[in-house]
């Protein structure tokens, strides 16, 4: 989804971008930060809900134990061109407890459903506080498109 074009983008037009992002694409960074090891990223196949991004990874996991211990996280989509970060705070949820609506959208997005999985398996919801979205040094003014969990106009 890469543009070419030499025209930075307004605020409406990155919004717009970013959201049809978060519905088509299947991967994005995970950075989490434990107090003591540091920090942790990894990349996991992501559900957008309109409202809140949703990971899906074993409940042993590192993201998990970072997540217990300090919720602030950072998202990336993974387009080093067109940049779309968000940070929030995750929110764990064990498999067989997660909302219903979030765990079949996940399901049927990517064709496994973790609740049937013999191993526990834990999903991250994180409702963005802040995005920011740019491509190229042209758009680094105006990158970030939501504050406080409020899109800019």
């Amino acid at each position: 989804m890469q543009s070419t074009d030499p025209t930075p983008r307004d605020t409406a037009a990155r919004r717009r971008d970013i959201l049809e992002r978060l519905d088509a694409e299947r991967d994005i960074w995970v950075a989490t930060s434990h107090p003591e090891h540091g920090p942790h990223q990894v990349p996991l196949w992501f559900l957008w809900d309109g409202r809140a991004v949703w990971v899906c990874t074993a409940a042993s996991s590192a993201t998990v134990r970072n997540v217990r211990r300090e919720p602030r996280v950072r998202l990336a989509l993974p387009d080093t061109f067109d940049v779309v970060t968000l940070q929030g705070d995750a929110e764990l949820h064990p498999a067989p407890d997660v909302p219903a609506h979030a765990a079949d959208a996940f399901a049927a997005k990517f064709g496994w459903d973790p609740r049937t999985e013999e191993r526990p398996y834990a999903y991250v919801r994180v409702a963005p506080r802040v995005v920011r979205a740019w491509r190229g040094e042209r758009e680094l003014r105006g990158r970030v498109v939501m504050r406080d969990g409020a899109w800019a106009e």
